[in-house]
């Protein structure tokens, strides 16, 4: 019985952690880029919408993170 609470414990945290690493992905998935911030830059926005509203104003744009672009790459997609 506690082999097998142990075995779905386990499971479920393999489980959590693979969706966690993929929502934290998918919410930084444009960067603030420009002097001072260097590249990648501040990668924290979810939208481009969001990055270009902090940009306004500012010596700044907004490009994709190289993390979630090349992140099929990792995944070992051909």
């Amino acid at each position: 019985m506690r082999h097998r609470l142990l075995i779905v414990a386990a499971a479920l945290s393999l489980v959590a952690s693979l969706g966690w690493s993929t929502s934290a992905l998918a919410q930084d998935r444009y960067c603030l880029q420009g002097r001072s911030w260097g590249y990648p830059g501040n990668c924290q926005f979810a939208s481009y919408a969001q990055c270009i509203a902090t940009a306004s104003g500012t010596h700044a744009s907004c490009g994709i993170n190289p993390r979630y672009a090349y992140a099929r790459r990792h995944r070992g997609y051909r």
